[in-house]
């Protein structure tokens, strides 16, 4: 398996290196700027879903604290693994374009790939049809890392797996207190608080005829 990793990695590196320049730029570039995308989704659904209900607001809510939490289960399982920067440990490849990162800071899973399968699951769980959004982000985001050298294939694996997992389970666990302290958010008489939470969902109009099936 590790053979197999390594000539994959040195693939895939080799490739890069015969890319245009900007594409080279460009990967670089998205393996950070990937984050803050993932963050800007995130403020759109919390802000979507201020006028939703109470437990889409919640769901809203968890999903950037699930993506954490899968974050920090990657950063436990590195220190676990300790495993080498293939950009250091890999004997023939070419040298990674981003810069390899010092030892220390360990391979095994990609926190990157983590974070981008757990974001792309929790703003799946959040509005189901953006899976079709996050999802080929999120695996572009995991191709990247390798892409410029400074993971494995099977750290990004991993780290997708991982990230989609954890941000699956804390979503489902935290869902119901969240909902609960949600609706007490928004029943408080705080401006700040009620505007952080939003109106929720509006109510349906009352017409003659519905009035009159209530009676």
């Amino acid at each position: 398996m590790d053979f197999e990793d390594n000539e994959l990695y040195r693939d895939i590196t080799g490739f890069a290196h015969d890319t245009p320049t900007w594409v080279q730029h460009a990967a670089e570039a998205w393996t950070e700027g990937g984050l803050l995308l993932f963050g800007a989704l995130f403020v759109a659904a919390w802000w979507r879903a201020r006028r939703g209900s109470t437990t889409a607001f919640a769901i809203a809510v968890l999903a950037p604290v699930a993506t954490a939490v899968a974050y920090v289960c990657s950063e436990l399982l590195k220190s676990g693994f300790t495993e080498e920067r293939p950009c250091r440990a890999v004997a023939g490849a070419v040298p990674s374009l981003a810069e390899c990162p010092p030892t220390g800071d360990w391979s095994f899973p990609s926190n990157h790939a983590t974070i981008a399968g757990a974001a792309a699951v929790a703003l799946a769980l959040v509005r189901r049809t953006i899976i079709w959004l996050t999802a080929p982000l999120a695996l572009l985001m995991a191709f990247s890392r390798v892409f410029v050298g400074v993971h494995y294939p099977h750290d990004v694996a991993a780290g997708l797996l991982l990230g989609a997992v954890v941000a699956a389970v804390a979503v489902r666990l935290g869902r119901r207190p969240v909902t609960r302290l949600a609706g007490a958010m928004r029943a408080s008489s705080a401006p700040l608080v009620r505007w952080l939470t939003g109106p929720g969902a509006a109510a349906a109009p009352t017409t003659p005829c519905t009035a009159h099936r209530g009676r």
